[in-house]
């Protein structure tokens, strides 16, 4: 038997693909332990985009690593989400930025980034980075370690895993 959890709608029912970007298909549940500290990461290797001038697609692997609060992103949820923007028209920097964007607004992590690696158009490969922290000391140190440190295509090599 499928047990429900309060504010879900998308797990556990027939899924419905938007095909517009679209955040507020995204959905959040309690993080039943927020006086931890643990690195929650995803990986879509299939996301999509279209570039806003010449409707070409654009495809990518999005990395997502946070560190919960009170609440946490529900997977399917995201997945949808990320399918939205399949037809939506944005740069790459724009997309991660939005991303991470919606996502503090949904969950208001301790911390998290946002790094999309964008396959080469071109000849060229785009690697956006967005992160963001609650303000609090210890997250705005995180924050500013991996910001100083971060290396463009390093996820290229450990799928996920954080620099």
């Amino acid at each position: 038997m499928t047990k429900k959890i309060k504010g879900l709608t998308h797990l556990g029912n027939n899924t419905k693909y938007e095909t517009q970007y679209n955040p507020k298909i995204l959905e959040k549940f309690e993080n039943k332990n927020p006086k931890n500290d643990q690195w929650v990461s995803f990986v879509c290797t299939e996301f999509t985009s279209l570039c806003p001038l010449t409707s070409q697609p654009d495809f990518a692997r999005i990395f997502i690593n946070y560190i919960a609060d009170k609440h946490m992103v529900e997977s399917k949820a995201l997945k949808l989400y990320l399918f939205s923007f399949r037809n939506h028209g944005d740069f790459h920097e724009d997309c991660v930025q939005k991303i991470c964007n919606d996502l503090v607004k949904l969950m208001k992590p301790k911390f998290i980034e946002v790094i999309g690696e964008f396959t080469p158009r071109g000849g060229i490969a785009i690697y956006p980075y967005s992160s963001a922290h609650n303000g609090k000391v210890k997250y705005k140190k995180i924050h500013e370690n991996r910001q100083m440190n971060y290396k463009p295509g390093a996820y290229s090599f450990e799928l996920g895993r954080p620099y």
